[in-house]
């Protein structure tokens, strides 16, 4: 009978070829949930300055400034300047609150001539043994540019303005402009009196600092009008200057409209608890310990948040060609910076995802930082300082920018397809493409299949980070996680861990 089976032989070889057919196409559908696929046309710069740190004195709150400073030999800790060097930072900020009490001319010149402040933010008396010299003399060791905070004129704090023993702490447009003229002006009668003939020549500076934050300071258009007058004095002494004003809080189109012609970028901060809302969260005391499962979750999470935080930015500014700068970010978890959760692993590998999202709006967004630089007891530190001895070590934050700084590409990519348990962003720079992988599950590993459109893999290398979620870096033990270099295998299959941060580079050519 013409197109039927007539037999039960042929019934059961035709039943046979199907089942072997179907297992075919379950078997190419899996291949295809493997497949990271990256489109290698360029879309946008990536900034180096995504990689920023900043520095603040920190008094009696946090041992940062004076505890990286050796006092008895008058120079900055050996140990500091090492691990700042594996860090690499881009960019390293001088400023936070501290500088809307600063005056600058206090911390230059000979040191026995320098003249102590009370630091009236975060407590005690700060010895202005480190001041414009020193800052820029270590940024120059470490290799970051550095970027200056003004003293906008207390940030209209009334509070801030004098201190409690009646010295005036405010300063405006002109200190401001000297303090420009000092760094940048090859012949600074002041700065060459001081013995320091060559310029530092720091192009980058940033007027305001969370100025939108008080009350009862400057409103947004007085704010908007006293940046006009500092970029114009600050600018008279060196034209070639890149100016930040401030944008937060609803700030940032008033401040565009008002003085964005003056503007290099826009600044705002983000501090940020992800489960604010969430009263039984496990991001709170030592409460991570009980239920790492949950810990995890939520951690992951947190790049929800953040990025919804950069896009109500890009929205504020809207069409405004100016750039965004995030001068100050980290997590701000309940225990006033010392969550401890931020030792973890998974901590680590939470601050990755975050780093992918700057990455993913490095069109708009192209000044960052995820933690604060330095110090002795905030866990939110990039590197913590063991005292009154002891060797500095980098958090899981530092962990994690170290090793994208280190492997990233010049021009963003498209991740067009990826596995669903990865959070991948890639970038290039000529014929090598570089890969940012976090799997984000913490109990099992992820296969891909990694393939380059219209490009041929030539070969591989991995630079992997893995380690238990629970496993917190502490003075006795920091380096628990460490990149591990692995090559890729001709046929592009690579297994990424569990709870693993990995940076991959690709050399490439055309099919």
């Amino acid at each position: 009978m013409s197109g039927y089976i007539s037999t039960r032989r042929e019934f059961i070889k035709a039943v046979g070829l199907g089942v072997a057919a179907l297992a075919v196409n379950e078997a190419h559908s899996a291949e295809l949930d493997f497949l990271l696929t990256v489109n290698p046309e360029p879309r946008y710069d990536l900034s180096p300055y995504l990689y920023m740190q900043f520095m603040e004195p920190l008094g009696t709150t946090d041992g940062s400034v004076a505890a990286a400073w050796d006092f008895g030999q008058d120079r900055w800790r050996q140990d500091v300047v090492d691990v700042t060097k594996k860090l690499s930072p881009s960019l390293i900020r001088w400023g936070g609150c501290f500088i809307s009490y600063y005056r600058w001319k206090e911390a230059v010149g000979p040191r026995d001539g320098r003249r102590p402040a009370l630091n009236m933010c975060w407590g005690g008396i700060e010895t202005n043994q480190v001041g414009t010299h020193e800052f820029a003399d270590f940024c120059r060791h470490t290799g970051a540019e550095p970027l200056m905070c003004v003293n906008f004129e207390s940030d209209g704090r009334k509070h801030w303005q004098r201190d409690p023993k009646g010295s005036i702490r405010s300063a405006g447009p002109e200190e401001a402009a000297e303090w420009v003229e000092y760094c940048n002006d090859p012949n600074s009668k002041l700065r060459r009196s001081h013995g320091v003939n060559k310029p530092y020549n720091i192009r980058l500076w940033q007027i305001g600092n969370e100025t939108s934050y008080a009350r009862n300071a400057f409103d947004c258009e007085t704010a908007a009008k006293k940046t006009i007058n500092f970029a114009k004095a600050m600018r008279s002494r060196d034209p070639g200057i890149k100016l930040i004003g401030w944008g937060d809080r609803g700030w940032a189109r008033k401040m565009l409209d008002i003085a964005g012609e003056h503007l290099q970028y826009i600044a705002f901060h983000h501090m940020f608890n992800p489960d604010r809302s969430l009263p039984n969260s496990p991001l709170r005391g030592t409460e991570y310990r009980k239920d790492p499962a949950w810990t995890w979750e939520r951690l992951m999470n947190a790049s929800n948040v953040h990025e919804a935080r950069i896009k109500r930015m890009r929205e504020e500014v809207g069409d405004y060609p100016v750039p965004l700068a995030m001068t100050e970010c980290h997590f701000s978890l309940p225990g006033r910076n010392r969550c401890e959760v931020l030792s973890t692993w998974a901590a680590g590998v939470a601050n990755a995802r975050l780093l992918n999202v700057h990455e993913r709006h490095g069109d708009k967004l192209k000044i960052a930082t995820l933690a604060d630089f330095c110090g002795t007891r905030w866990q939110v530190n990039a590197i913590m300082i063991p005292v009154p001895g002891g060797k500095s070590f980098m958090m899981p934050v530092a962990l994690v920018m170290s090793l994208y700084r280190h492997h990233t590409g010049e021009k963003a990519v498209g991740v067009e397809k990826s596995p669903g348990d990865l959070d991948v962003t890639a970038s290039r720079t000529a014929d090598r493409v570089y890969l940012h992988v976090v799997n984000t599950r913490r109990d099992r590993s992820v296969k891909a299949q990694l393939a380059i459109k219209g490009m041929k893999i030539v070969s591989g290398q991995i630079f992997e980070m893995a380690g238990d979620p629970e496993y917190e870096v502490i003075q006795t033990q920091p380096d628990g996680v460490v990149p591990v270099e692995k090559s890729l295998p001709s046929n592009g299959r690579w297994t990424f861990p569990s709870a693993s941060v990995s940076a991959v580079e690709l050399d490439v050519q055309k099919v």
